[in-house]
């Protein structure tokens, strides 16, 4: 069974309910039946038109699931528009699914949570920790957009902000190695980009580019987790590098600065350093007084006094992490590196423990775990 088929041909089944009438939550039931019946059948027996045999399929669970005296006289006439068998065209519209689930109805980060679910195939509780909520609020958030889209005729696609928001979470969800979503949301950045000429598309998509470059180097054989002081940089894609700086630049030079561009640029001073030691971190600082900012974030304020742990020394870093809320994800993980800088191996193995007991994937529990005993096992020596 080729779970990557069924995931990219999704957005464009359910687009195609949508368009014949079906309100978004009954045609993403129905679309999710099909996928369950494709799992069960296609084994023993693949189609010739994977996506003709899904809208089919999908088109008559809507049908079946909307039985009753008025229901039964709709599907009537909507039965006789039911696909023909046979070669269905190859049209990608998962773009256009983006900007129809940021419909004006909803609020943006309802559009935003919906379409992750929806389009982006994400688990409520991965939503959850993009947007650092518990997950059952996000739950409520996400059944109160679906209720709200029930019945509304998806003709007026939303803003371009809210779809770049989706597209930006789904690609850290595919670079956190949960999900590989990263390369499709890089895909449906270039589409876009090629559409809309926009400063912070463009800052979106040299923001993907960057950071993909170095995919290959962030993990060990083992599968461990390398952060990226210690990352080997002559496994980073200098092609993507170079085309990631080039549509920065000059995304920068139209004068009108976005959160996305200016975390390109960090991304990109970063790929500018020969190694670790030679990072820029003083301008790297800057660029994230620029990004808090443009958008009063946590986070932002989090890996802000990380940098300026590195331009000004741990002591400072320590000063300005203080004034963050202690709750915030990685907050300690951040404390406990900046305290092994600051020579106190005690209390980053602490933290490190503690820091691993909330890491949000694996991968990031076995590294923060293997730090602690790193440095437990240096004070016993």
């Amino acid at each position: 069974m080729d779970e990557a088929l069924l995931r990219r041909l999704t957005p464009s089944v359910l687009t195609v309910l949508v368009r014949r009438g079906a309100d978004f939550a009954a045609a993403e039931d129905a679309v999710q039946d099909a996928l369950v019946e494709a799992v069960r059948v296609w084994p023993a027996d693949p189609p010739r038109d994977a996506k003709g045999w899904l809208v089919t399929v999908a088109w008559r669970k809507f049908l079946d699931a909307t039985r009753s005296d008025t229901a039964r006289r709709r599907r009537e006439d909507r039965n006789e528009e039911e696909p023909a068998p046979g070669p269905t065209p190859a049209v990608d519209d998962t773009l256009q699914l983006y900007f129809l689930c940021a419909h004006p109805s909803l609020t943006p980060s309802s559009a935003v949570a919906l379409t992750l679910r929806a389009v982006g195939g994400l688990t409520t509780r991965q939503i959850a920790q993009a947007y650092l909520v518990p997950e059952a609020t996000m739950a409520q958030r996400i059944s109160r957009a679906k209720r709200t889209v029930s019945g509304v005729r998806f003709d007026q696609p939303g803003d371009v902000a809210t779809v770049l928001r989706v597209l930006y979470l789904v690609f850290n969800e595919g670079y956190s190695g949960d999900v590989d979503l990263a390369a499709e949301a890089i895909r449906l950045t270039r589409q876009l980009a090629a559409v809309i000429d926009h400063p912070e598309v463009a800052g979106l998509l040299a923001l993907m580019l960057l950071h993909h470059a170095r995919r290959a180097s962030r993990t060990a054989p083992d599968g461990g987790l390398v952060p990226l002081a210690e990352q080997d940089r002559t496994r980073w894609d200098t092609a993507a590098i170079a085309e990631g700086v080039r549509i920065l630049q000059t995304a920068l030079a139209r004068d009108r600065l976005g959160e996305f561009q200016a975390q390109a640029a960090i991304a990109a001073l970063h790929a500018d350093a020969p190694t670790a030691e030679e990072t820029d971190w003083v301008q790297i600082v800057e660029w994230y007084d620029e990004l808090a900012r443009l958008t009063d974030s946590p986070v932002v304020r989090l890996n802000r006094a990380v940098a300026v742990g590195e331009a000004d020394g741990p002591r400072a870093g320590l000063a300005a992490l203080a004034a963050i809320e202690d709750s915030l994800p990685r907050h300690t993980a951040a404390a406990a590196y900046l305290h092994e800088r600051d020579g106190d191996p005690t209390t980053a193995a602490r933290l490190y423990a503690e820091a691993a007991h909330k890491a949000p994937n694996l991968a990031e529990r076995d590294y923060l775990t293997r730090q602690a005993a790193r440095l437990n096992s240096r004070t016993r020596h």
